[in-house]
């Protein structure tokens, strides 16, 4: 039987009897519903959200005692939490376990974190500070890819630093979500975090709500440009993360078996689907062939099945328009001249699952390399000098990250200090520290999250100024 969870604090009741199915990507079964709430409901919920500010951003010490109980209360009910995640989202058990251990992480951070005074000194008999105040009602839009996380990632520096959210899953993912709001409302005040839940219009409605002072959304680039053009009707602050197409350039000196494993889940973890994963490879022509050899050999001995299944470590992708796209962008490659090495095609059976791809011999112009294939599919492409290899790494129009790897750090990391990019790792990927800035340039967003930045860019500076008494 479906079992339904309550959107959590501050909770509008929904229009009506409206739902809408969510489905298993496993099985393509539906699970459960969740409500189709109606934009206008929005206009009660931003307007409880904008009362409750006034008591929360009040009290600083209180808000941290209350993310202390909060990340408390989501380790406690982490077993609930990461079955249903698995169940709506498909990845495995075991990963959405540390995306449970990463939200309760980040709102322990996140609690400790205070915005410092800042005195100003230019020879003026004045003294000036720099003070910092909320900016009130947040939006926060996430998509399915990780939902909990990605919502801790906008929620967690937006109540810290004191404004109330109103957090909005993809309607592919709605169902942890709700049940992770029922479980913040046993630690935070009424109207502080409320989920709302709906198919469109429901998110344009939000971002464009004059009641709303800052909007964070995660997602594709063509949402993210309609949800700025939205907040910009109420000059609303944006935050916007849009996705990359990170390059991993290899070295010649780079050890292929050893990295072969780092590489591969670079690449492939969720599915593939995570906005800063390898999404292209550039190999040493010399070496070309025996790196598609070791990725090839790893995608074909990876376990692919349901997440809920302890041997799996590959699940399916996450909804049928995703699988759709991967399966389109993996036809025209290869219809373009490029060969799979490994997989290349949707497995049998039910649910959303592609066989993990290795893609050889395929055209630098092909949507698979110059987009976003956000799925199990990884092209491999060889270069014959550097400097090439470079070029290519940086030639889209996205700059979230990428990487260098080789035997000699100090060499890879002059590499990767040519990326066009918001981060660059070497010898590893996709790795991030919840004190670090995370950001990318051109079309993989605006503004900063993570770390002090990420508090910061909740708050607005507040100055004040005083005559020196002589």
């Amino acid at each position: 039987m479906p079992t339904s969870h309550p959107a959590g604090p501050g909770r509008a009741p929904g229009r009506g009897s409206a739902r809408f199915p969510v489905l298993d990507p496993a099985t393509g079964e539906t699970i459960d519903e969740a409500p189709d709430q109606h934009p206008d409901e929005l206009d009660a919920v931003v307007d409880r959200a904008h009362r409750a500010w006034h008591g929360w951003r009040a009290d600083a010490a209180a808000r941290t005692r209350a993310l202390l109980r909060a990340a408390e209360a989501v380790e406690a009910a982490g077993d609930g939490l990461a079955r249903l995640l698995t169940r709506e989202q498909g990845k495995p058990l075991a990963e959405s376990y540390a995306e449970i251990a990463r939200t309760s992480a980040r709102l322990r951070y996140f609690a400790d974190l205070v915005p410092r005074t800042r005195r100003i000194s230019d020879g003026r008999p004045v003294r000036s500070e720099i003070r910092w105040r909320p900016l009130g009602p947040v939006a926060a839009i996430v998509p399915w890819n990780f939902p909990l996380q990605l919502a801790s990632a906008k929620f967690a520096p937006a109540l810290a630093a004191g404004n109330t959210v109103v957090l909005k899953p993809s309607p592919f993912t709605p169902l942890a979500t709700r049940l992770l709001g029922s479980v913040l409302a046993t630690a935070l005040p009424e109207d502080v975090l409320t989920v709302v839940t709906g198919r469109e219009p429901l998110g344009a409605r939000l971002v464009s709500h004059p009641g709303i002072r800052h909007v964070t959304f995660t997602g594709s680039v063509p949402t993210g440009r309609a949800v700025a053009a939205g907040a910009a009707v109420s000059l609303a602050r944006v935050t916007l993360e849009l996705g990359g197409n990170d390059a991993a350039v290899l070295l010649d000196d780079v050890d292929v078996e050893r990295i072969t494993d780092r590489l591969f889940w670079a690449a492939f973890r969720n599915c593939g689907q995570v906005c800063m994963a390898v999404k292209r490879v550039y190999v040493p022509a010399r070496l070309h062939a025996d790196v598609v050899e070791a990725l090839a050999g790893r995608a074909k001995a990876v376990v692919v099945g349901n997440g809920l299944d302890p041997d799996t470590r590959l699940g399916p992708v996450s909804n049928a328009p995703q699988l759709a796209r991967v399966e389109r962008v993996t036809r025209q490659a290869v219809a373009d001249g490029a060969r799979a090495a490994a997989g290349g095609h949707r497995l049998d059976g039910p649910g959303h699952f592609f066989a993990p791809t290795i893609l050889t011999d395929v055209s630098p112009g092909s949507e698979v390399v110059t987009g976003e294939q956000f799925g199990p599919v990884l092209p491999v492409l060889p270069y014959r000098s550097l400097d090439e290899a470079v070029a290519a790494a940086n030639g889209t129009r996205f700059g979230l990250g990428g990487s260098v790897w080789g035997t000699d750090p100090d060499r890879a990391e002059a590499v990767a200090e040519r990326l066009e990019c918001g981060t660059a790792w070497v010898n590893h990927h996709a790795e991030l520290s919840l004190a670090q800035p995370f950001a990318g340039i051109g079309d993989s967003g605006v503004g900063v999250a993570g770390g002090p930045w990420g508090l910061y860019g909740n708050l607005r500076p507040f100055v004040v100024h005083r005559p020196e008494e002589s």
